[in-house]
């Protein structure tokens, strides 16, 4: 599946509920904690991924242009664009190109 399909499914929609903050946060407690120092609370985003869901009632606030797939492109073409609509989720546009570009 395609960029299409990621978006649709992952992307649309109120995506962000404060139960998924919430099992996100335990994720990163199990999966970043060191053994010796524990966990360090500034590694998740707590506080902006709540942001999303107060002012963007969950929705992600990015715009995402894409070329049409199936689409033949010469190189050096972009295949899609991200762009953040809110100046206060900085921080998004790359996690999503993270998870994005795979």
């Amino acid at each position: 599946f395609g960029l299409q399909y990621f978006l649709k499914r992952y992307m649309v929609g109120p995506v962000v509920t404060a139960e998924k903050i919430d099992q996100a946060e335990e994720y990163f407690k199990v999966h970043f904690s060191h053994p010796i120092w524990g966990y360090d609370p500034k590694l998740f985003n707590r506080a902006g991924w709540e942001h999303i869901l107060r002012k963007h009632q969950g929705h992600l606030p990015v715009e995402i242009k894409a070329v049409p797939e199936g689409t033949v492109v010469p190189y050096k073409n972009v295949l899609f664009t991200m762009e953040n609509t809110d100046d206060e989720c900085f921080w998004l546009t790359n996690f999503l190109e993270t998870l994005l570009v795979q």
